[in-house]
Order: structure tokens, then C-alpha cells, then sequence
């Protein structure tokens, strides 16, 4: 069956379109957008009037892509952006109205089971790990080992609530490092006192841009398994993305520019989960939500 996932983020809109047959899948076409559709109203648990045509004006294109690609079934799945904002069901309704693509608003913790599930497709957690997904509106953490999940959470810690919430400067001083951190401390409400991990897998996103910066090159699409990064030259990166100016990642040319702005704050976010569960080893996926909702579909 070919299946279309996409995935409405608070930051990118993503589509996965595949054939799925026999618990494998081949990927058709890949494809993301910059849509930021959390900007302007996140905090405020409103889609803006700009967000909102953005968002519309990409799902048409993806809508094509599908009818190009002779899609038979398409899942849409609406995640934080979607979760708070009042106008939410407006959107969905045109959505449906205009391109008969139903979108379905997902939990936390369903977003988290679906990010673990991607990741399935790439690490079998021989070795037990914490998957980390950094997104705009929300982040999700999964603990897992080789007998499956062991604790999850769905934090809204995501970039572009930080963005909008505090003023930095440019660059991120330790003053506002000190900031982000302790306003991550009080969100996640003591749900990592007392939990270690040595491993991080880094969920697609801005991972892929951490490996990106780090090998100066794309991250391999076609690469399912994960791919494991030097400690010390990924913590070597993450304090160049949260100490460079906004200058120097605008002329980075690895760093997509959806992410430029953000990414300081992801690399931030990945710094204090690493500090706060004493990680030493990191892998990166390039799978996530999109791939995890193929394990749901019915192939025929």
C-alpha cells in the first residue's frame, strides 16, 4: 500500500510518502517545509493569521505531491502547534474542505510512541538509550530498552515556545543559558531526578543538522540505522551552535533556514539533557514520527 505520512510540526511540515508491504517499507519521496507555523501565537494557544496561510499553502503542495505519486492512503497527524490553539479546528476544517485530507491532533505521549516506533526501524536497543525529539512546540523524551518502552514524557519546552517567551542576545551569554535551563528545570517537573543514561539518540531534526555541521556534509537519506557521533566533537558542536553569532549560522550553509534561528536553542536543550542524565555516547536517527505511523498502517 502506499502511505503518505505527514507531520504537522510546530516548526516544519514533513511528508513521507512509501510503500508498505510485509512490516517494510520503501521510501517514494521525502520531502519538509518551513512553515513555522507556532510563530507569532504558540504562548498565546493561537495559529497567527500568517502561520495559518503558510500552513495551508503547504499542504496543498504536499496534496499534489500525493496525487503525483498515486498515494492510497494519507495519514496527517497535528502535534503542540495543534494541541492548544484555539483556532485549531478551523484549520482542520479547511483542510478537509479544500483537500479532503483529514488531519488528526495527536497527544504528547501518542507523539512519543510514534517517535519510538520510527526509531525502532533504525536501533533494536540492545543497548538501552533515551530518545530525545527536539520540535517546536514540544520535546519528547523516551526511555527504552530491548523489552520496549520504560518511561516516557511530552515536555512543551519546544524552540519556538523559548523563542517567544524570553529576549537572548546575540550571541546566547551564560546568563541566558543559565535562564534556559533553569526555565527547563521547572517544566519538566523533577521527571529526570534520579535517572541516568549513557546513550542519546538524537531523533532526525536538528540532530541531522548537529551531524550536518560536525562531517560538513548531508546526512545520508538513504541510511536507515543509526549513525553514532564522537562525543566530544558533537559536544564541540553544540557549543559552536549556542556560542556563534546569528551572523555566522545565517552563512552556515548546513544549517536549513528554518533552524537558524533556532538552533542555538535546540543545541541549548541537548546540552542540559546531556549535563542533567550524564550522557557519553550519542546516535542519531534520521527516523522519527512519519516512520513510526508506517508500523500503523494495514498494508494490502
Amino acid at each position: 500500500m502506499r502511505t503518505a505520512v505527514i507531520d504537522l510540526g510546530t516548526n516544519t511540515f514533513n511528508i513521507l510518502i512509501a510503500d508498505v508491504l510485509d512490516s517494510k517499507f520503501t521510501v517514494i519521496h521525502s520531502e519538509k517545509e518551513g512553515v513555522s507555523l507556532g510563530m507569532g501565537g504558540i504562548n498565546s494557544n493561537i495559529i497567527s493569521p500568517d502561520a495559518f496561510e503558510r500552513g495551508i499553502i503547504t499542504l496543498r503542495h504536499f496534496n499534489f505531491i500525493c496525487i503525483h505519486y498515486r498515494v492510497d492512503v494519507i495519514n496527517a497527524f497535528g502535534t503542540s502547534a495543534f494541541r492548544g490553539a484555539s483556532n485549531a479546528p478551523a484549520f482542520i476544517q479547511q483542510i478537509e474542505d479544500e483537500l479532503g485530507i483529514k488531519v488528526q491532533i495527536i497527544s504528547g505521549e501518542k507523539e512519543a510512541d510514534l517517535i519510538y516506533k520510527g526509531v525502532l526501524w533504525s536501533y533494536n536497543f540492545h543497548k538501552p538509550g533515551v530518545i530525545m525529539d527536539i520540535g517546536g512546540g514540544s520535546t519528547e523524551f523516551i526511555f527504552a530498552n530491548k523489552d520496549g518502552i520504560t518511561d516516557l514524557i511530552s515536555l512543551n519546552i519546544g524552540v519556538s515556545r523559548i523563542i517567544q517567551e524570553f529576549h537572548f542576545q546575540d550571541p546566547l551569554t551564560e546568563e541566558d543559558i543559565t535562564t534556559i535551563y533553569n526555565w527547563l528545570d521547572e517544566k519538566a517537573g523533577g521527571f529526570f531526578d534520579g535517572k541516568q543514561e549513557d546513550l542519546l539518540i538524537g531523533a532526525s531534526g536538528s540532530f541531522e543538522t548537529f551531524y550536518e555541521l560536525i562531517y560538513k556534509k548531508e546526512f545520508p537519506e538513504n541510511k536507515l540505522q543509526c549513525i553514532e557521533v564522537p562525543m566530544n566533537k558533537f559536544i564541540e558542536i553544540i557549543d559552536w551552535v549556542i556560542y556563534s553569532t546569528q551572523a555566522e549560522k545565517d552563512r552556515n550553509e548546513f544549517i536549513i533556514p528554518i533552524r537558524k534561528k533556532m538552533a542555538p536553542i535546540a543545541a541549548v536543550k541537548t546540552k542540559w539533557v546531556i549535563e542533567k542524565l550524564g550522557i557519553k555516547r550519542t546516535i542519531i536517527s534520521r527516523c522519527s514520527l512519519k516512520e513510526g505511523a508506517l508500523r500503523e498502517c494495514d498494508p494490502v
